[in-house]
């Protein structure tokens, strides 16, 4: 009987990449309007501001919750995102 040897390396998963958008207040907070975030899946939308928040210097200034939209639909930190998604970020609204 011979025996069979593999090699299991597991191959690590591709990343993914998320576009998002920022607007008003938190546009000028990071001085720019559209951040691409690529990712290590499964990844969630709270996944997605950490990396922004480790990244770039400014944005630990944002709020610690944020209103967020996936895919143009309210989103909350625990939503799962996947390669292609479009994340915004909102900055509180006020109007009268």
């Amino acid at each position: 009987m011979r025996n069979l040897e593999h090699s299991m390396t597991a191959s690590p998963a591709p990343l993914i990449s998320v576009r998002v958008l920022v607007f008003a207040k938190f546009a000028e907070l990071l001085a720019r309007e559209e951040i691409d975030v690529t990712i290590a899946p499964p990844a969630t939308v709270g996944d997605v501001i950490a990396k922004i928040r480790a990244s770039i210097p400014a944005a630990k200034a944002l709020p610690p919750e944020l209103l967020c939209a996936r895919n143009r639909a309210h989103a909350s930190p625990s939503d799962t995102v996947s390669d292609g998604d479009e994340l915004a970020l909102l900055p509180p609204l006020a109007g009268g």
